[in-house]
């Protein structure tokens, strides 16, 4: 394709792209319900209406009553009805990620329910490491969603959650993923995915939900019924958007088996084995040479290894960049072949639409080769109870306008805000101020008076919210503001003498500098880590003339390089928020004035401004020194940091004890029958470790590590617990570190709290070797909670 054809095609996606977040889809009118199949008198004599059978059995019935033409017009996200059979149409794309958004043409705002509760953005809630707010968040949205649904204003399928490894800090949609670690990742997934679908989670001993009763729902085959179904994506290695050359619809990740096995799969394999997602969502780029929907190798092990169970999308247009952009194939038919043949199921966009009827003709596909895919998706819609008759009359018929942006829901935004704030640096305890004390206080910044992306990438109509500067008029009521730069671009500095006036007429002095979605967002990665255009020279401008060191307030997604700040003693203290949600300026008040204690964790690196050398192509995640290439994330990097992950800073002390950590774990009579002899003569030649998979039952291995936080402070406060690991002896590409457990726990001024964490040796102390597989070393290892470290021993005998 010419360089000037790929340029079209490009602008062409990016027209879809915007026209589809723009565009009002065709909804019912704000006062009708949703349609559904199955209605009496003259369509629910069916089997696939007969709610006493299978689903399974529903499913293929179903199938089997649909001609050629219509199974087709089933393979896009926006589906078109079948009038004889009584089948309304249907929108497949919805999005959920922190609340219900308006990104795809599922979800409308124009009807009776007109804003949804707007949690923090992913890697914000990630920062609380608190893996109940998760659970929680997740099953509030879920109750929105079906309430949106019951009103005739969303759908039931969402593509959310995003849980790509926040590989380089400079991706644009970092900010809606987890962050940069996999177990922390991982962890996230299964929480989100519980919490949204309908499920429970285990806590202290009792269920404990977000939706009053039990949400278990269980079809009578055995198979998981769904309150809302959630999507794990992007499948797999998805990190880059648009970086100089290299474009998210062309780039080819090549990543080895050791990388892709220890960082990049894990929080795909937990959202689908523990999480049970329904939906996955296989991505643009290419791994290794092959576009991810048409990797049959990867999406089989999905379902064959990983035990998937639901239905396969594309990212939207990304069967077309297969043929069109990445020149893959040499037909579009032949592009239809191998996504479908690799086993995925719908196509976001209309390319199956119009080519499937032609690569059928030509032979490349076969019916039974749509009728799996239709098997996979109409069993995701009949556990969703879409086939079920009168959505009023169903166990979720009750919810509607009343259960959305409601008092609790709110709560939770401002706790899930709160939780996740983090406290960089506070010199001298200079935070937090005594509101009684504070006679006036001057807001800077171009993101402090503004609401419209508190919430960042993926966020919808919230509730009810206020600015910065509005939140902070409600403690302290001589509060004025300045700008200071027109933009967060701050390409000028025109606003600088305004904002140092402001500055010298107040007590105290609040600077809110950083990223907003001009320069992070989809389609959009940054090149440098530096704060935007003269921003630094503003926040240093009001740093000297401010009458006492000044509070420097940092927003969005990204790292950034605050070196600047970190040294200047005239910046008292930093804080990270994030994109906090619609409740984000009164938990970042709260927290100045010590009505919250802060607690969250960065769940990334901050890297200094030196990094951007390294090629945001590389998807390499170990370092290699012969190439001075430093590696990445907190795992691998072994260069200087800025702040490093998991750091983050409270009002008060505290200090750890292992209460009960065995010393010794014995692999004896863990080994599988076959492997012992084996074994026991490599460790005699001097083999230090063994291979996961020929541990017989690696459950027999767990152990709980039993701790106490000690509180050494005068403020109560709850603590993020992070317990690392570390194999002493040199292996190649073992991690730095890798956390290996974490835990959010509540704790009292002068007092000790207990907890525990629970250590699987075949997960927790395991690494991937160069050939993909993963290793558990022999002889000692580290356990390491702050500055403590205990050694344990794992040994064949």
């Amino acid at each position: 394709m010419s360089s000037r054809w790929r340029i079209l095609f490009f602008l062409f996606i990016e027209f879809l792209k915007f026209f589809s977040s723009i565009a009002k889809p065709i909804t019912p009118t704000p006062n009708s319900q949703p349609q559904y199949p199955c209605k009496p008198p003259h369509h629910s004599h069916y089997s696939f209406c007969n709610t006493s059978l299978p689903i399974t059995t529903r499913a293929k019935s179903l199938v089997s009553h649909l001609r050629l033409p219509e199974k087709i017009r089933q393979l896009t996200d926006n589906t078109t009805g079948i009038p004889r059979l009584g089948i309304p149409a249907y929108e497949w794309w919805s999005e959920s990620l922190h609340g219900i958004a308006t990104n795809g043409p599922g979800v409308s705002f124009t009807g009776k329910i007109a804003a949804a509760t707007s949690f923090p953005q992913v890697l914000v809630t990630a920062a609380s490491f608190n893996r109940s707010l998760w659970f929680l968040i997740g099953s509030a949205i879920a109750v929105e969603a079906r309430a949106m649904y019951n009103a005739g204003q969303a759908g039931l399928t969402f593509w959310a959650p995003n849980i790509n490894i926040f590989r380089d800090p400079r991706w644009g949609r970092g900010q809606e993923t987890p962050g940069e670690d996999p177990m922390v990742a991982s962890a996230y997934a299964v929480e989100f995915v519980r919490g949204f679908q309908g499920g429970n989670r285990k806590a202290g001993g009792k269920i404990r939900n977000g939706f009053g009763g039990e949400r278990v729902l269980r079809g009578d085959d055995g198979s998981e019924g769904l309150m809302v179904s959630a999507c794990c994506k992007h499948f797999t290695a998805y990190d880059l958007e648009k970086w100089r050359n290299f474009s998210r619809y062309s780039f080819n990740a090549v990543v080895s088996g050791q990388d892709l096995e220890d960082t990049y799969q894990p929080p795909f394999r937990s959202c689908i084995q523990q999480g049970k997602a329904s939906c996955l969502m296989c991505s643009y780029n290419a791994i290794n040479g092959v576009p991810a929907c048409a990797r049959g190798d990867l999406l089989q092990k999905a379902r064959t290894d990983w035990g998937f169970n639901g239905y396969i999308t594309s990212d939207c247009d990304a069967v077309a960049t297969v043929y069109e952009y990445q020149n893959f194939t040499k037909t579009p038919e032949d592009a239809v072949a191998d996504v479908l043949k690799a086993g995925m199921d719908i196509n976001c966009g209309t390319y199956l639409l119009r080519n499937t009827h032609s690569a059928i003709r030509c032979g490349k596909v076969q019916e039974q080769d749509i009728d799996r895919a239709l098997h996979n998706l109409f069993l995701v819609q009949l556990r969703l109870g879409l086939f079920d008759g009168d959505p009023r009359k169903g166990k979720f018929g009750k919810l509607g306008p009343k259960d959305v942006c409601t008092l609790e829901h709110k709560k939770l935004a401002l706790e899930a805000a709160r939780q996740g704030i983090v406290l960089l640096k506070n010199n001298k305890k200079f935070l937090p101020l005594d509101k009684n004390v504070v006679s006036s206080l001057a807001i800077i910044g171009p993101k402090a008076n503004n609401v419209s992306q508190l919430g960042g990438g993926y966020t919808g109509v919230p509730c009810n919210p206020k600015s910065l500067f509005e939140r902070f008029q409600a403690y302290i009521k001589k509060t004025s503001y300045a700008a200071g730069c027109f933009n967060v671009s701050c390409d000028y500095d025109d606003g600088f003498d305004e904002a140092i006036h402001t500055v010298k007429e107040a007590d105290f002095v609040i600077v809110v500098a950083g990223l907003d979605l001009s320069q992070e967002t989809e389609d959009h990665d940054r090149n440098s880590l530096l704060l935007p255009g003269k921003q630094m020279a503003l926040v240093s401008s009001v740093a000297a003339a401010s009458k006492k060191p000044v509070i420097l307030v940092l927003t969005g997604g990204g790292p950034l390089d605050v070196s600047f700040a970190e040294e200047d003693p005239r910046i008292a203290s930093i804080i990270w928020i994030g994109y906090p949600g619609e409740a984000g300026g009164k938990a970042l008040a709260q927290v100045i004035f010590g009505d919250y204690n802060p607690g969250g964790r960065l769940p990334v690196t901050w890297y200094p401004e030196a990094f951007t050398s390294i090629p945001m192509y590389d998807m390499n995640m170990r370092a290699d020194p012969s190439r001075g290439y430093p590696g990445r994330t907190y795992r691998f990097y072994n260069g200087n940091r800025v702040y490093g992950f998991g750091q983050g800073l409270s009002y008060t002390n505290f200090t750890y004890k292992f209460l009960s950590v065995p010393n010794k774990i014995s692999l004896l009579g863990a080994i599988k029958a076959g492997s012992s002899k084996n074994i026991l003569h490599q460790v005699r030649d001097g083999l230090d470790f063994i291979h996961v998979d020929e541990v017989e039952s690696c459950n027999t291995l767990s152990f709980y590590a039993h701790i106490s936080v000690i509180n050494l402070g005068d403020m109560d406060g709850s603590h993020v617990v992070m317990l690392f690991s570390r194999v002493p002896k040199v292996f190649k590409g073992a991690p730095e570190k890798q956390l290996i457990g974490f835990d959010r726990v509540h704790t009292s001024s002068f007092r000790s709290t207990k907890t525990s964490i629970l250590v699987d040796p075949c997960q927790h102390l395991s690494f991937a070797n160069e050939h993909g597989k993963r290793i558990l070393p022999l002889g000692n290892h580290i356990l390491m909670l702050g500055d403590l470290e205990h050694f344990i021993s794992i040994e064949i005998h």
